[in-house]
């Protein structure tokens, strides 16, 4: 099996392209989701968080108080450092427990928007990433969310560059529209399944 990531700048269509992969029979890993889940769950972590953000970070029903923790780590990168910190470790050792439970699989994929950015990368053997012209991700977040173009840019700015990850990727999808999406995934389907073949290959030599 070899690990692949999915990353891109906010408004590229990552869930977009990880659907076209679980259509093609492959597991997909949703980091965010999981961090998510992970600090409504895990005492250690949900400590860690009260501690840097005080008690009331967590509302009566134990419900993680999201906006005030993105407000607060948007506006105050020492915070943002310190969150990092507490949650960027525990994805990633769930996600590779994941991994091992998927070994079955040719290759599974972890869906990541800050993959570089947390070190996730090293713990895969090809990331992917998805992309598209800047006023056109703005657009499509600033309609998801029903927010700012200001807000979009805030959040932006605490990413990689979108240059930086294509360079440090092994595989682009362009997802403007200049070409259909599902045909440049199933390209890269395709030659996923080829490096998979000729490692069995070289084994079995």
């Amino acid at each position: 099996m070899i690990k692949v990531g999915i990353t891109g700048g906010i408004g590229s269509g990552k869930s977009t392209v990880c659907k076209i992969f679980e259509v093609l029979g492959v597991p997909v890993y949703y980091a965010d989701e999981r961090a998510k889940e992970i600090l409504q769950t895990d005492a250690e972590i949900i400590k860690r968080v009260k501690d840097l953000f005080g008690e009331d970070v967590y509302d009566s029903n134990h419900v993680l108080d999201r906006k005030r923790v993105a407000f607060v780590v948007f506006h105050e990168p020492e915070f943002l450092a310190q969150y990092n910190k507490i949650i960027h470790p525990a994805v990633l050792l769930d996600s590779e427990k994941w991994m091992q439970r998927h070994l079955q699989y040719p290759y599974v994929i972890k869906e990541a928007a800050l993959l570089f950015e947390s070190g996730g990368n090293k713990q895969l053997d090809k990331v992917i990433c998805v992309t598209a012209p800047e006023d056109l991700r703005i657009q499509r977040v600033m309609q998801r969310d029903n927010t700012t173009e200001e807000q979009v840019r805030s959040r932006m700015a605490n990413q990689m560059s979108e240059e930086e990850k294509l360079e440090k990727s092994d595989f682009i999808l362009y997802n403007d529209g200049s070409a259909p999406l599902i045909r440049q995934v199933l390209n890269i389907h395709e030659k996923l399944l080829e490096i998979i073949r000729k490692q069995d290959q070289l084994e079995k030599r």
